[in-house]
């Protein structure tokens, strides 16, 4: 049986320029920290006995966002939106799994739509930084999902099943139910656009499966699948409702706290 709870995540950022740099920056982290501390301070400790709670800011907002929900001693995760497979080296820019754990990080996204298609991300660099995330003590939220080209063309279930067997080829069971799947429809992000809860309901039940196939029918059952394509407060019900949809992957709508507060509520 999977968790009776389910697992949600906010990116909690704002606009970022390269002009005027400091005070942009003072302003972003300010932005961060405000966005965590309304959350903290509209979200009850107890709920994490039923529902694992997720904050996935951008890299420069990590050590901010974390001493926030630390301070106020909230049980709240704080994960990447990217990493690095290899662990140390001359790699400019990158951030490596030890430097996650430096800012307690539990996690990382790998493999986003916007990853994929803006930076040449590949299915083998996906299972790269999961191997590295497992490996250094931390768990992937890998991220799976179709074009609306590949939707149209009826091989949206073959495309993401690649995807899934892509991320975590070579894994033993034990080590792929530590991790996350996330199923993102691009078609469906930032778009207003959503996957009827039938649609997404079907290929969530298609990852299962493949999941199933790779490591077994128990650790397929443990293992939990989001779905993130433009959930919102006015269908996360709906979403949720459905036998293999285990909680959220939230963007958009995670940028106003209020309205990520409420999310979380609803998973309760």
């Amino acid at each position: 049986m999977r968790p009776p709870y389910r697992f949600e995540r906010s990116v909690p950022h704002g606009p970022q320029t390269a002009y005027g740099r400091k005070l942009e920056d003072e302003q972003h982290l300010c932005r961060g920290r405000g966005v965590a501390q309304t959350i903290s301070n509209n979200f009850d400790k107890h709920w994490t006995d039923s529902v694992d709670v997720l904050v996935c800011p951008p890299s420069i907002d990590l050590k901010p966002v974390n001493t926030v929900f630390e301070f106020d001693h909230q049980p709240i995760q704080i994960g990447a939106q990217n990493v690095y497979w290899e662990p140390k080296g001359a790699f400019t820019g990158e951030i490596s799994v030890p430097m996650l754990k430096d800012v307690h990080c539990t996690c990382s996204i790998v493999g986003h739509s916007e990853r994929r298609g803006y930076f040449g991300e590949t299915n083998e660099d996906v299972n790269r930084k999961v191997r590295a995330l497992l490996d250094g003590g931390l768990y992937a939220v890998a991220c799976v999902g179709e074009s609306l080209a590949v939707r149209d063309e009826g091989s949206a279930e073959e495309f993401v099943c690649a995807q899934v067997r892509a991320a975590f080829a070579g894994l033993e069971p034990e080590e792929a139910g530590k991790c996350v799947v996330a199923y993102e429809p691009i078609w469906a992000i930032g778009t207003g656009r959503t996957a009827t809860p039938e649609q997404a309901q079907d290929m969530c039940a298609a990852i299962r499966t493949t999941l199933a196939d790779m490591f077994g029918a128990e650790t397929a059952d443990q293992m939990r699948i989001l779905y993130g394509g433009s959930m919102n407060v006015g269908n996360v019900e709906q979403l949720l409702a459905q036998p293999d949809i285990d909680g959220g992957l939230v963007g958009g709508a995670s940028l106003k706290a209020d309205q990520f507060v409420q999310l979380v509520k609803a998973c309760l």
